[in-house]
């Protein structure tokens, strides 16, 4: 091995101030990375080459805390009881189209879930939360009200 090898003294000037306000700028600003942190400390009067802040951020660990993503239920769902006789259940969905000249419409369909029938279909341009509850009252009405009412999870 050559001399000047495992002789080797390094010149870097001791980086512990930049490091140390590094540190604390990127506790402060949890969402900014090196770039932005590299901004801050160009406006504090701390000149600093890019490649060498990215350096000194990757040995110090730091990372962009990453954001939580969608939530979701925890545990299994409960399989759904199998209605027993009418009235028991029943299911809303809209269903959504357009006409040949691009206007759209939607249909409501309610379907009891153990006869397979549909109690009603309101179609319409836009149909509005007080006409669906007038139509359920209606058909409540005529067949009775039913245990439960479950709605399509996309129809919102």
């Amino acid at each position: 091995m050559h001399p000047r090898t495992y002789r080797y003294v390094s010149l870097r000037p001791d980086d512990t101030a930049i490091r140390r306000r590094l540190r604390e700028l990127a506790n402060e600003r949890r969402r900014f990375g090196y770039r932005r942190l590299h901004i801050l400390l160009k406006r504090e009067g701390i000149e600093l080459n890019h490649k060498k802040l990215f350096r000194l951020y990757r040995e110090e660990r730091l990372t962009v805390r990453r954001r939580g993503g969608r939530k979701r239920a925890l545990g299994a769902r409960a399989p759904m009881a199998i209605p027993q006789g009418r009235n028991q259940r029943w299911s809303l969905d809209f269903v959504s189209d357009a006409l040949i000249d691009s206007r759209r419409f939607r249909i409501l369909a309610v379907v009891d879930d153990f006869t397979r029938e549909c109690l009603v279909l309101i179609v319409d341009t836009s149909i509005l939360g007080i006409r669906a509850a007038r139509e359920l009252d209606r058909i409540v009405e005529m067949r009775g009200r039913p245990v439960m009412i479950e709605g399509n999870d996309k129809c919102r």
